[in-house]
């Protein structure tokens, strides 16, 4: 995770947060796979608009920042399982944080796009 990181100033800690969280697609990702483990094909149809290739990017990111896991099985067809890590398990506050506040926000302003 520290190469990701570098050059962001030590006392920037929202900055920190969000080299590893930014990302259109990472906290959703985080919010499913907090929910249980899934395959990718079951990430992907629970997440509308996000193409294969962008769901492979952050969960490539997501797991070389150690907050989720990546395992293979060893058989035909491979068989590959994305779960959160400890690290990921400490974000589960602040999503369910986040999904309230989006609530809010579209009770709020209901005819806001988002």
């Amino acid at each position: 995770m520290q190469a990701r990181v570098d050059g962001v100033a030590d006392e920037c800690t929202v900055e920190v947060a969000m080299a590893v969280l930014g990302g259109k697609w990472k906290l959703v990702i985080l919010r499913h796979l907090l929910s249980g483990t899934q395959r990718f094909g079951e990430l992907h149809r629970a997440m509308s608009g996000v193409t294969p290739r962008m769901l492979t990017r952050q969960l490539r990111e997501l797991e070389a920042d150690g907050l989720l896991r990546r395992r293979v099985y060893a058989q035909v067809p491979p068989k590959v399982e994305y779960s959160v890590t400890e690290l990921g398990e400490s974000l589960r506050d602040i999503a369910d944080r986040l999904e309230q506040w989006g609530q809010w926000y579209r009770e709020q302003f209901p005819g806001l796009p988002g």
